[in-house]
């Protein structure tokens, strides 16, 4: 009896260990570990609590200030009080299909709709939609070795 309890205790408490699927997804062209786009920052220090740094700058396209937070997810709020650019560089976030930092383009090609795969400036990369003003699109930034080393979920500014 006592075997069966230090059993179901163990498996409660890995079970409570476990991230929640939720907060390590990436959602294709939404969010990333439970931040969205359009996210007001109060939505998202209420998601994933106060970030581990906060820098605010400038840039061609104005003021922006970014969060950080633990596992390589940065959150931006670029011209405004919402989100508009959630990545990670964290092996730990990933699509329902299991894609994230670490995957083979090969396996972007397969498990992720409607991506295409291109090299732009030198930089090999998979994308969702196009490059345009307004579009939302998902980008797997690739190494040379063809493995994903980022992922941006964000709003095309220009």
């Amino acid at each position: 009896m006592r075997r069966l309890h230090a059993a179901l205790l163990a498996a409660a408490l890995a079970a409570l260990a476990a991230p929640a699927g939720a907060s390590a997804l990436i959602q294709i062209d939404k969010g990333i570990a439970g931040v969205r786009l359009g996210n007001t920052p109060a939505q998202v220090r209420a998601a994933l609590g106060p970030p581990s740094s906060t820098r605010t700058e400038t840039n061609d396209f104005g003021p922006f200030t970014t969060y950080r937070y633990r596992g390589g997810l940065r959150v931006l709020f670029s011209g405004g009080d919402s989100v508009t650019l959630v990545g990670t560089t964290g092996l730990g976030d990933r699509t329902i299909r299991g894609v994230g930092v670490g995957s083979r383009e090969r396996a972007v090609r397969r498990r992720v709709p409607g991506v295409r795969c291109r090299t732009i400036a030198g930089d090999r990369l998979c994308h969702t939609n196009r490059f345009a003003g307004g579009e939302t699109v998902t980008v797997f930034l690739l190494r040379p070795n063809g493995r994903v080393w980022r992922v941006d979920v964000g709003i095309v500014i220009d």
